[in-house]
């Protein structure tokens, strides 16, 4: 089998460890329906990248708030702000406790908890994923789809298929005093398999220095001049794309 084509069973395998947690779903197209309709019809490459992957969300609504030096955090199920250092989803500790195998009882995974840089919390989706071999799991920010102020995700590639564990991401609170809030049923980050192959620094490396204007062949003038007709009609990419993709074998170019 090819390294690029997918495994012939599952690339990802979603576990939800917190019952309460909305299952991950399949990136959208339209990006929650926030995209411009103009965009969606014609951005062929936009829609493409908002649907690449798997929207994953965070089991509960919570608010940050940063002072400057102090993380504090609140939820419905607090009468007031509580300063975080570490904080368990409700009834998580004996949900855990009341499954694990012996050994493991006691290390329930933290659902907040505030990292040593300034303003950086990691927060936990109450889901845990496990990648085909050879697959990495990129953890990013929701493609394309419009985040609430106030922060800003880290992203990260983890090789998932070799590591079982909470799926997470880090953020970085920008604001102080203001309160930044999450919603779950909004899209706390969106996860994409990737080859590992892909990630290699052999395949990192294995492109040549850029070539000037003259480098170009008859061939990429050919297709500039096809790129750039202003008689084609706006959205020939995506038409062409999509067509492709109709003939197209699940596991190849058709």
């Amino acid at each position: 089998m090819n390294a690029m084509s997918p495994p012939s069973g599952p690339i990802l395998r979603f576990y939800r460890l917190y019952p309460d947690t909305r299952p991950p779903e399949r990136a959208d197209r339209a990006a929650g329906g926030s995209m411009p309709i103009r965009a969606f019809r014609y951005c062929e490459a936009m829609t493409t990248a908002s649907a690449f992957g798997w929207y994953v969300f965070s089991p509960m609504d919570f608010s940050l708030m940063w002072d400057g030096a102090d993380i504090w955090w609140h939820c419905a199920l607090l009468d007031d702000w509580a300063l975080l250092t570490s904080a368990q989803l409700p009834d998580m500790s004996s949900l855990f406790d009341a499954c694990a195998p012996r050994g493991l009882t006691g290390c329930s995974p933290p659902f907040l908890t505030a990292l040593s840089e300034p303003g950086t919390v990691q927060i936990w989706s109450g889901v845990a994923v496990r990648s085909a071999p050879g697959w990495s799991l990129h953890v990013r920010a929701p493609a394309n789809l419009p985040m609430p102020g106030g922060f800003v995700p880290y992203e990260g590639i983890v090789e998932t298929d070799r590591w079982f564990g909470p799926l997470f991401t880090n953020i970085r609170l920008t604001r102080t005093g203001t309160a930044v809030t999450f919603r779950a049923d909004m899209p706390l980050m969106q996860v994409q398999a990737l080859p590992r192959s892909i990630l290699s620094e052999i395949a990192q490396n294995n492109v040549p220095p850029p070539g000037d204007i003259e480098a170009l062949g008859p061939a990429e003038w050919r297709d500039l001049a096809e790129s750039l007709n202003p008689a084609q009609l706006p959205g020939r990419y995506a038409t062409a794309v999509r067509k492709r993709a109709r003939g197209a074998c699940p596991f190849g170019e058709g």
